[in-house]
């Protein structure tokens, strides 16, 4: 069965527009080369161009403005397997905000191509100028003509060291000049010239494609350096990093039947992220899985800090807790951020320092002293009180944990046995 390339031939564009050119001379082209539609990856970003998206049969990956060539540059060092394509589309805009990703790419020489939509401006949001609009073309932002001129895209893709490059109008069969840059060894760019029926043709009126390219001094032609590819494997390969990190070992059993979200949170500095790897660690010496997630402001060593944490005796697929079953409040900060979670749960645990106010919410409330070891340890300490009341791991195996890594002196693991028996 043959599947083409695009779902219908009816694209999202307005009428006119040089993208709907652009996106079926693209899957010609991919077919004059053999390709298939699953042996391309095609990266687009905020942009007019973008919404083609929906209409590909490739796989697809849509990103931030300006990013779609960084992107793809992810994905080209992630697939190394022959026969593959990534192809990034970009608008002018886009290939402005992100034009130190394009150079890169094309330093690099990375296996990919970049089609840039150059329409001489954003016309998505409005016709504004963008860094390619050429001196003297109108835009919403420049009704007598922008005072500058544009980047020269081709010249400085093929500068810092592109295979190929070449600038084609956005009229007519293109497919042949994409099926050159889509064939290449290493980094290829196309500027495709064409104006936004929207906006370029009603600023700019009787003025034609050819005139605006040829006043704007960007010739139409290819350019070539011979280089090889980008090789993953150049230079000297680091250490696999998780070769240093020791395994966890299995040692004590849970009695956990179902996935379980619990939120830990307090002050920053308070050891919020350290009681919530201790606890994770210790669920996995249990046999769970486990996720953590922290969050805390910019401002890092002030405010709130909440950990995030599901365990599971099963695979865990999804790491979102919106409802929590449990949460460890140990602070003022801890409680402000987490107040609206608490007040949605109806059942569950809510296990709360007994110096604070006690929120409104069905969760049992459990309040304890958290604080009276010392601020600084008050979120260790309620992961062995959770444990304890809860029974979901053993305080054991957070004692293990502790010594396994090398904390036994530096926590105050007496006190806290001590406090637990109170």
């Amino acid at each position: 069965m043959n599947i083409p390339f695009l779902k219908t031939d009816a694209l999202p564009f307005c009428k006119g527009c040089g993208h709907d050119l652009i996106a079926k001379n693209t899957t010609r082209a991919l077919e004059k080369l053999g390709f298939k539609p699953l042996d391309v990856i095609i990266v687009t970003d905020i942009g007019c161009h973008g919404i083609i998206d929906k209409c590909l049969n490739t796989h697809t990956v849509h990103g931030l403005h300006g990013r779609s060539a960084a992107l793809g540059a992810g994905i080209t060092f992630g697939v190394e397997e022959p026969g593959k394509k990534v192809i990034v589309f970009i608008g002018d805009g886009g290939s402005t905000i992100g034009l130190q990703h394009i150079m890169e790419a094309a330093r690099l020489n990375l296996n990919m191509t970049v089609v840039v939509h150059n329409n001489f401006l954003y016309g998505m949001t409005g016709g504004q100028t963008s860094g390619l609009t050429p001196h003297g073309f109108n835009t919403t932002t420049s009704f007598e003509g922008n005072p500058y001129a544009g980047y020269d895209i081709c010249a400085l893709s093929h500068t810092a060291g592109a295979s190929h490059v070449t600038r084609v109008m956005g009229i007519g069969d293109i497919s042949d000049k994409l099926a050159v840059a889509f064939g290449t060894r290493g980094f290829s760019l196309v500027e495709v010239m064409e104006i936004c029926p929207s906006y370029g043709m009603k600023l700019n009126p009787k003025r034609k494609l050819s005139e605006i390219v040829e006043s704007a001094g960007k010739e139409i032609g290819e350019w070539f350096n011979q280089r090889e590819p980008f090789n993953i494997r150049q230079g000297k390969k680091i250490a696999d990093l998780l070769e240093k990190t020791r395994p966890v070992e299995k040692g004590f059993k849970s009695y956990l039947k179902k996935n379980t979200s619990v939120i830990l949170s307090g002050s920053a500095g308070e050891g919020v992220q350290l009681a919530a790897s201790l606890l994770c660690k210790a669920a996995m010496r249990s046999g769970l899985s486990i996720t953590q997630k922290g969050s805390y402001p910019v401002t890092v060593g002030v405010g709130f800090s909440t950990a995030e944490i599901n365990l599971s005796p099963e695979e865990i697929h999804f790491h979102g807790i919106a409802v929590p079953d449990m949460v460890v409040i140990t602070s003022g900060d801890g409680l402000a951020h987490n107040k609206q979670r608490i007040a949605k749960m109806k059942d569950g645990f809510l296990f709360i320092d007994q110096s604070l106010e006690v929120p409104s919410t069905g969760a049992q409330v459990i309040q304890h002293n958290f604080r009276g070891i010392g601020a600084r340890n008050a979120s260790i300490f309620s992961i062995f009180f959770l444990a304890m009341k809860t029974g979901i791991i053993s305080t054991e195996s957070i004692l293990k944990t502790i010594e396994e890594e090398g904390m036994t002196e530096k926590l105050p693991v007496a006190k806290i046995k001590e406090a637990l028996v109170q």
